[in-house]
């Protein structure tokens, strides 16, 4: 899309939203999140947790049934970004070098080269990650923590921006390796997807038909590295107040077995961890820039404490034989710990 054009539909997007400010990235990144919604219909949630992850730089676990446009909404989102995307399809005999990447032997140099994998991308789509071998977990955890890969004894480090969204299929569990607590304490939010009502489902047979039979409407704007850098900028300025930061450790405290919780002590097997705390105000303060706001407040935690924090929780056996999960265990915990 020319860069006039592309102006021209950013304009006829945000023209009508009242919160479009004078912040052009912002209005740009409205811009996005319009032309992420039009191809997936009934995901707004979804959306906004990929933008949010965006604006924090942090990584996304997306779960959910075959079918759910998981794989879709990504490559969507590379379609409105002017950087790198890879796609890596995990299977059982997958070496941690095809993500990575490996050295090798150039006779006419006298040398060893470096061929840089898939992970060298701002933007990486891991499909089925829970299909990958424990080697394979352990190198991406390296790119997801550090920002940089190891080969051969030396280190390479990755782009900046970088993230990564990995997918998995909640029904299968034959040929899996479930992901280790350090690896899933790792991704910012853990995004559940579930199956559209009747309606959605409608209006997704028009928009899939409409494919097949006309071009797909491309994304209306591209953002830029450096747009994308200064829109992280903005939303980490989002200001915090001192009593929602109380909330916030407060909330996180109530799964250690604090005061407004103590009955979940023989539910809670290992508790969530300061990281949970920072990751839930950092996906609080882009919630609340996606929103045209530049404070947090209670809702922006409320609406992502199950994301954030769920997949940091570890119930003992009891817990989980009597059907309780981590997800009703945090918004059990919300109905008792209160914005102050």
């Amino acid at each position: 899309m020319a860069r006039g054009a592309e102006q021209t539909a950013v304009r006829g997007i945000v023209g009508a939203d009242s919160r479009a400010s004078d912040d052009p990235v912002r209005t740009r990144l409205h811009a996005l999140r319009t032309g992420l919604e039009a191809g997936l219909i009934g995901a707004s949630g979804l959306v906004e947790r990929l933008l949010i992850g965006l604006l924090t730089g942090g990584h996304l676990l997306i779960e959910g049934a075959p079918g759910l446009a998981k794989t879709r909404a990504v490559k969507r989102l590379a379609d409105g970004l002017d950087t790198g995307f890879a796609r890596i399809q995990c299977t059982p005999d997958l070496m941690p070098a095809d993500l990575t990447g490996t050295t090798v032997w150039r006779p006419d140099g006298g040398r060893f080269e470096f061929l840089a994998g898939p992970l060298f991308h701002s933007l990486v789509l891991v499909d089925e990650v829970n299909r990958a071998p424990p080697k394979v977990q352990s190198a991406l955890l390296e790119a997801m923590a550090e920002g940089q890969v190891t080969v051969a004894g030396i280190t390479h480090p990755l782009p900046d921006p970088f993230m990564v969204v990995a997918t998995q299929n909640p029904i299968e569990h034959a040929g899996t390796f479930p992901l280790p607590e350090a690896q899933l304490d790792r991704f910012l939010l853990h995004v559940v997807v579930e199956m559209p009502d009747e309606a959605s489902e409608r209006r997704i047979l028009d928009l899939v038909e409409g494919e097949m039979t006309e071009e797909a409407t491309p994304m209306p704007v591209r953002l830029t590295v450096e747009e994308l850098r200064a829109a992280r900028a903005a939303a980490l300025k989002t200001h915090v107040s001192p009593a929602l930061k109380d909330f916030l450790v407060r909330l996180v405290a109530a799964t250690r077995g604090g005061p407004a919780a103590a009955d979940l002590r023989g539910a809670i097997e290992h508790p969530v961890s300061p990281r949970g705390t920072l990751a839930l105000m950092l996906a609080g303060k882009a919630r609340a820039y996606l929103h045209g706001r530049d404070h947090v407040v209670p809702d922006d935690v409320m609406a992502l404490a199950g994301d954030a924090l769920a997949h940091r929780l570890a119930l003992t056996w009891r817990a989980a034989a009597e059907g309780q999960t981590a997800r009703a265990v945090v918004a059990g915990l919300l109905d008792r710990v209160h914005p102050l």
